[in-house]
């Protein structure tokens, strides 16, 4: 007989949603095996779900709402589950940025995470959670919903010149990070600068930052250090950082001009030439 594991509901969103599943999937009088073909993968997925070993994906589980009749629930859970991946730090800033109405945001190194194409997200992620990716990439991917809602925060980005030049991934994923970039010219609610090497000393030379502005709360600062997250609404700090992200946002190019670099770089860096036919230059 197997062993079944015995899960707590109430000790994580994660393990809820195991239990969940198994009580619904045993309801409809199924195997893990016969849950598992109906919805396309096996049982043994199943049963790692249902032991909280396995993080589920959204894909999963609009399929077993599918196949168990069960109103959206498990589509409703994975958000929480996926939101709990995060790490603890973080996940109070990413509860707040999905309730943003305006959200700014200047970042030194990398694309900010809400613009991230899956591919860059894993290859920046994969850095330090290697034995995590999969659950950490799902969980970005998760926060970038918000971009698909009805009314969707507004999002500015002010973005280093470095970001564009930094090879993540390598260069396929770069093209198809900055073609993201790209495409989102069509979206009315987001706008990107490139901030140029040009320009020299300016007011985000401390380093990335958020602010994050609400209907009815007051605004809040955000930043971050290597595995830890500083989050504010000191009326000083907010006046101070509105200040230089105003500075910043007139030293940078302006959308127009910013997509037009953005182009030249995807086509001069990171260009169709195949990965072996790149020429040291001494």
């Amino acid at each position: 007989m197997v062993h079944i594991r015995d899960l707590d509901p109430s000790a994580s969103p994660l393990d809820y949603y195991g239990s969940e599943l198994r009580r619904r999937r045993e309801e409809a009088g199924l195997r893990q095996g016969q849950l598992g073909s109906i919805i396309f993968c096996t049982g043994s997925l199943v049963g790692q779900i249902e032991t909280a070993r396995k993080v589920p994906t959204r894909d999963f589980s609009e399929r077993v709402d599918a196949a168990l009749g069960t109103d959206g629930l498990f589509s409703r859970l994975v958000g929480l589950v996926l939101r709990s991946q995060l790490p603890n730090w973080f996940q109070p800033y990413a509860e707040m940025e999905a309730k943003a109405a305006y959200i700014s945001t200047y970042q030194a190194q990398l694309v900010y995470g809400l613009l991230q194409t899956e591919e860059y997200a894993r290859a920046v992620l994969g850095v330090d959670h290697p034995d995590r990716l999969d659950e950490m990439a799902a969980a970005r991917m998760e926060r970038q919903r918000i971009l698909k809602r009805e009314h969707p925060p507004v999002l500015w980005a002010v973005l280093d010149e470095a970001a564009l030049h930094r090879e993540i991934g390598g260069r396929k994923v770069m093209r198809n990070q900055l073609a993201h970039l790209l495409g989102m010219l069509d979206r009315p609610w987001a706008q990107i600068q490139v901030l140029p090497y040009s320009v020299g000393q300016h007011a985000g030379m401390m380093g990335s930052f958020t602010l994050l502005r609400f209907e009815d709360d007051p605004d809040l600062f955000y930043s971050e250090t290597y595995d830890f997250g500083h989050m504010t609404a000191n009326p000083q700090v907010i006046r101070e950082r509105s200040v230089g992200y105003a500075h910043l946002q007139a030293a940078a190019l302006s959308p127009r001009d910013s997509a037009a670099l953005i182009a030249r770089v995807l086509e001069e860096r990171y260009g169709q030439q195949p990965e072996g036919d790149r020429r040291a230059v001494a």
